[in-house]
Parts: structure tokens; C-alpha cells; sequence
């Protein structure tokens, strides 16, 4: 999260016209991953018979990859990616009402004591996690409404979406309580066009920016999503889900902007990171979060996936991966912080 905002890099470069043509050229080397998603179901689903049979002798290079495996190789190898996800720790802001977290080491139940790497080759850790609702989450309408799906009855098709990224960060800085309006939709409309329906929509604050500072769950004021943008989203543009960077929806009294989507069987997402580094169009989201039995919060983690030539985010053999890299300094349990940590 300290990483320079693209405002930040723009102001730096100075002319505006640079803005116009980042949003330009996004758009335009977005279509391969839009193609890619189209793709999921023009080539995803068809019938195995479809695909020809690789010829024994033909180069590498002329055979094309079967199925969606040559989407990834036109698309996904060689675009960037960037992490939307706060990393959990007992530390970060968390509401008053469920308290603190902590983490510990795992017990061998015969002994009582931890497992060590030099005794017992391994180690492992304990959570004593007070909510599901920690840090960069996917909530459920099960939440607020048990009569809808849970975290592990959403379906699978939760999974590759077109990103869209609504900036109030203009408006927050006149008003730190602002909440996103359906005005500020059409405007973003107006320069993009209409937003995809299934899309998810990230609406950026940059209130996440002070990321983990604990005080973040206390302030009364922040900025918010109003219900009428939710509706609108929802009921008119029929996108899957928003997401925002505050651990709320809403600074309402009655948190009406959850509330509305929690009974109508909505999701939604929340503490969302780096949205100053993602392009309003042109990427993709890939959507992750373990599937716990009846839960009621996810842990989740998402990742955009950019066009090759965006300014931000990591290619796919730039950092090693498999095998990854040997890290210089051991990861060693730390009594003080509650956590592992490299010393």
C-alpha cells in the first residue's frame, strides 16, 4: 500500500493528456482478456470431440493449445498481475465488536509442545480467528440473511470476471464520508460505456492507504457506497457483486446499503487493496476464498489481471515460482508480534 498512486505518478508526469492515453491504450490491450472470458463459454463449452487431436509431428509452435489453454497463452502469459488482498495478521483493523485475533503455534496433542523444524521437520500454525469477517473479505447474503447461500453454497461460477474500477477519490478528498452515487456511474459511464453485466465493481477510495493502522475501524466517517448506486449496479447494470476499501458498506445508521444486499441475496466484497494501481477498464479479477462450512464471511483473495503493457503488477516469470526462491532470512516464530516472521 505504499507503493505511488497512478494520480500520484500522473501528477508527477505532469501532462493530462498521459491520463487520456493510459485509458486509451488499456482499453485497447484489454481485448485479448476480454476475448479470453468470452472464451470461457464459446470454447469452454464445447464437446471434447470439437477439439482436433494434436499431430505427433507437427512443431510446438503451429499446433494450438486445445481448449482454453490457448486462451491463456494469447491472453493470461504475459499480462500483469496485481494483488488485491490485505494480508491477515492479529493486527490489522478490525470491528470492536468481534475483538482481536490471535496466532500461535500449532501443539502436538500427545505432548502439548509446538512442532519444531529441527525436531519434528515441520512446523505449523494455530488461528484463533474471532470472525470471518477479517480483512479483505467476500461476504454472503447469508450474513445478514439466512435464507440465502452461505460461503460454501455460492457457486463455482464465482471464480474470472471484468473488472471495473469507480474512483471517488476526488470527491472523498472534499468529503471524507462521501458515498459513491449513481451520478458518478454515468460519468464513469460516459467515458468508458455501459459496464458489463456479471462485472465486478470495485469502487477505489484510497481509504485503505493507512492500511493496517488499527485506528481505520474506529472512525465513524468513511467513504461508502449509498444504496441507490448498490440498486442501481445491481438491478440495471446486473453486474455479480462491488467492492469497496472500508470494512463497511455504508456509514448509515442502519447500514442500509448491506442490508439491502444481504436480503436480496447479493454479495459483496470488502477491504479491498490496491485499487490505485488497476486501470478503471481493460482487466480481469480472478476471485478466491476458502470454503468454509457455513460460513458467513470469506477470507478472501483477489487478483486483477492487467493488459502486458500496463504500468503495474508482475508477469508470469518475473519472480520465481516454481521452484520459489530461497529466502535469505529464516522464518522464525515472534512471541512479541504473535507471528512468524523472517529474521
Amino acid at each position: 500500500m505504499r507503493n505511488s498512486s497512478l494520480p500520484e505518478a500522473l501528477s508527477r508526469e505532469g501532462a493530462p493528456g498521459r491520463l487520456d492515453r493510459r485509458r486509451s491504450r488499456a482499453r485497447i490491450a484489454s481485448e485479448p482478456l476480454l476475448l479470453a472470458l468470452m472464451l470461457f463459454l464459446a470454447i469452454g463449452c464445447a464437446p471434447a470431440g470439437d477439439t482436433p487431436a494434436p499431430d505427433d509431428h507437427a512443431d510446438s509452435a503451429e499446433t494450438a493449445a486445445p481448449g482454453l489453454w490457448s486462451v491463456y497463452d494469447r491472453s493470461l502469459a504475459d499480462a500483469r498481475y496485481i494483488d488485491l488482498t490485505h494480508t491477515v495478521s492479529p493486527s490489522i483493523p478490525v470491528w470492536k465488536g468481534f475483538g482481536p485475533s490471535t496466532f500461535g503455534p500449532a501443539l502436538n496433542p500427545d505432548t502439548g509442545e509446538p512442532y519444531r523444524y529441527e525436531t519434528d521437520g515441520f512446523e505449523a500454525t494455530h488461528y484463533d480467528l474471532s470472525t470471518d469477517q477479517l480483512g479483505t473479505q467476500l461476504d454472503p447474503p447469508a450474513h445478514w440473511a439466512p435464507e440465502y447461500p452461505a460461503i460454501d453454497e455460492l457457486p463455482p461460477t464465482y471464480a474470472v470476471r471484468p473488472l471495473v474500477v469507480v474512483s471517488i477519490v476526488d470527491q472523498v478528498a472534499e468529503d471524507p464520508g462521501y458515498a459513491l452515487q449513481v451520478a458518478d456511474v454515468e460519468e464513469w459511464e460516459s467515458r468508458n460505456g455501459r459496464i458489463p453485466a456479471g462485472s465486478v465493481v470495485m469502487v477505489r477510495s484510497d481509504w485503505s492507504k493507512e492500511w493496517p493502522n488499527p485506528a481505520l475501524a474506529t472512525r465513524e466517517i468513511f467513504p461508502g457506497v449509498s444504496l441507490a448506486a448498490l440498486r442501481f449496479l445491481h438491478e440495471q447494470r446486473h453486474i455479480l457483486f462491488h467492492g469497496h476499501e472500508p470494512l463497511d458498506t455504508d456509514a448509515t445508521p442502519t447500514l442500509e446499503g448491506e442490508d439491502w444486499l444481504m436480503h436480496h441475496g447479493y454479495t459483496q466484497a470488502e477491504g479491498v487493496a490496491h485499487l490505485d494501481q488497476v486501470p478503471e477498464t481493460g482487466c480481469l479479477v480472478t476471485i478466491g476464498y476458502p470454503k468454509l462450512q457455513g460460513g458467513l464471511g470469506g477470507y478472501a483473495r483477489y487478483v486483477a489481471i492487467c493488459p502486458a503493457d500496463w504500468d503495474y503488477g508482475v508477469r508470469i516469470g518475473e519472480v520465481p515460482e516454481a521452484p520459489l526462491a530461497r529466502q535469505d532470512k529464516i522464518l522464525r516464530w515472534d512471541p512479541e508480534q504473535g507471528v512468524r516472521v523472517r529474521q
